[in-house]
């Protein structure tokens, strides 16, 4: 059994404990497209020829394509963070305001992973004005990835990254391609809030609009598109014409502040491939 290789950042929703069974439902080809890369688990636990890696993230694509160049370098400079002294609140707020102030790609890689292992459960947070804005974590002694950083670095050979937004992504794709969606999730509830990843975050109108995108791109081109969410009513009906299967999982979402309620994943694939062979 191959061993899964895990990311080296923490991720909310990241998807290492599904990525086995994810893989499942991803069709072959010579090319896997992400237009909402993460942290990249389904990427390191897939085996494509080539892969096209997009976020809207302009700090996890820098961080991506730093380690790609030159891990050993980025490897030493990070790991210096990693000290005692540094797993203290006072020093994590004085990274957190320089970060904030820098534009040097490589200092703000080295402190986007610092915070990642050091800020309150891994979040990735801005502000309004593009500010991160995580609070200290308190952890014991946060790990440093090196291996994990250097497994990246290695299957980042077979990778293109890109700072765009999905329907630039699709705009990218080619015959060949498969193409894996993992949009930050659908609410649970109308009045339910999620994460807000990046900016003004991700509506329901984008959700439509991606689940437009995918149809469009499998039935018109011939690009099958697998897109995750949670499998709720909504997500079942912005998916029509897909074909569905289901994730059990073990993740509790809290709603509207009282109770938890578990929530399986959806699969949803577009494929006009296996309609057509089949119809």
């Amino acid at each position: 059994m191959v061993k899964k290789q895990r990311a080296f950042l923490k991720w909310a929703g990241g998807k290492y404990k599904l990525v086995d069974a994810l893989s499942d439902y991803l069709p072959e080809g010579d090319r896997l497209v992400e237009p909402f890369v993460g942290a990249g688990s389904v990427f390191l636990n897939t085996h494509y020829d080539r892969y096209l890696l997009c976020d809207i993230n302009q700090d996890l694509i820098n961080l991506y394509k730093i380690i790609q160049s030159q891990p050993e370098k980025y490897i030493r400079e990070a790991k210096a963070m990693f000290v005692p002294s540094m797993n203290d609140k006072d020093a994590y707020y004085q990274v957190r305001s320089e970060f904030n102030q820098t534009q040097d790609p490589l200092l703000r890689s080295v402190y986007f992973l610092y915070m990642n292992r050091h800020g309150f459960n891994g979040l990735c947070r801005y502000n309004r004005k593009g500010g991160f804005n995580v609070p200290f974590g308190s952890y014991k002694k946060p790990y440093f990835p090196e291996a994990e950083i250097m497994a990246f670095a290695e299957k980042a050979q077979r990778a293109e990254f890109k700072c765009i937004g999905y329907e630039q992504a699709f705009a990218l794709t080619q015959p060949g391609d498969v193409v894996y969606c993992d949009p930050p999730y659908a609410p649970l509830s109308t009045t339910a809030s999620f994460t807000t990843y990046v900016g003004a975050g991700f509506s329901l109108d984008d959700q439509a609009l991606l689940a437009r995108k995918s149809r469009h791109t499998a039935i018109d081109r011939g690009i099958p598109v697998l897109i995750s969410n949670h499998d709720i009513p909504l997500t079942r009906e912005l998916y029509h014409g897909a074909r569905f299967g289901t994730i059990q999982v073990q993740r509790n979402i809290s709603q509207k502040g009282n109770g938890r309620k578990k929530v399986d994943e959806l699969m949803a694939l577009y494929d006009d491939r296996y309609h057509s062979e089949n119809d």
